[in-house]
């Protein structure tokens, strides 16, 4: 349920690293790689919740030359994560089994994050959290972290993650924004796997998703009433006009700006 994303290159790194509990399954997979935990260079962190940033300070003692990117909000909770402790024990009972040792990371080892990372694009994302930033790399991959939900393959359900302390609606929307005006080719989701296309759905797809879930819910003769009174193509037609016309929009801005 939870992804790492490896960039290679002379100086491998990767982009959220998960809590310490699934410390062992990121070290096997960095191994198929033929890299271990000291061949890292970077760690570059959406936000600091423990199941994106949980195992940095366990890595970055086993790698002393790691270089942590964590957005300025961010950086002092992975340095003392005490706080940030203390608010997660009171959510979870279960805090070991869950997430494992959260251990500080040498203030020496941040690099609080711009507009540039390494060959990432870098911007703010609030909304899922007040800290978030997403990154998008030139070949249209974009690092979106938890901006941009949950799916879980195979399923097409997209579920917004919702936690306390600091959720943001109208932050999170504008974040939205954000991400869909540079128009990337495909996003890499935490939770979980890479989405190509993400654009939306088509009208085939929205009607049968439409029906699929109306069908669980009616039986078949207030399922036929419910299709008639408002068609799912209809409703596809009126939402699709209303994103182009969003989308005309903030293009019309940036061409101004």
């Amino acid at each position: 349920m939870i992804a790492a994303y490896l960039l290679t290159g002379d100086e491998p790194a990767l982009v959220d690293c998960g809590p310490t509990s699934c410390l062992g399954a990121l070290e096997a997979a960095l191994d198929e790689h033929g890299l271990g935990l000291e061949d890292l260079r970077h760690l570059v962190l959406t936000h600091i919740h423990l199941d994106h940033a949980g195992a940095a300070g366990v890595i970055a003692r086993a790698n002393p030359a790691l270089r942590i990117h964590v957005s300025e909000i961010g950086a002092p909770h992975l340095v003392d994560p005490s706080r940030l402790e203390r608010s997660a024990r009171r959510l979870y009972e279960n805090f070991d089994e869950l997430w494992g040792e959260l251990a500080p990371v040498p203030e020496e080892a941040i690099e609080v994050v711009g507009d540039k990372v390494l060959d990432l694009e870098a911007w703010p994302t609030p909304g899922h959290a007040s800290h978030h930033v997403s990154y998008l790399a030139a070949d249209g991959t974009c690092f979106a972290g938890d901006a941009s939900g949950v799916k879980i393959p195979p399923s097409p359900f997209l579920a917004p993650v919702s936690p306390p302390p600091d959720i943001d609606l109208e932050a999170w929307e504008r974040t939205l924004e954000s991400i869909e005006s540079r128009a990337p080719d495909r996003l890499c989701l935490p939770h979980f796997g890479v989405v190509e296309d993400p654009d939306g759905a088509t009208e085939d797809e929205f009607i049968l998703a439409g029906e699929q879930e109306l069908a669980e819910k009616a039986d078949p003769d207030t399922a036929a009433a419910y299709t008639q009174a408002g068609p799912f193509w209809q409703s596809y037609a009126g939402l699709a006009r209303y994103w182009d016309k969003r989308r005309e929009a903030v293009a019309d801005q940036r061409s101004l700006a």
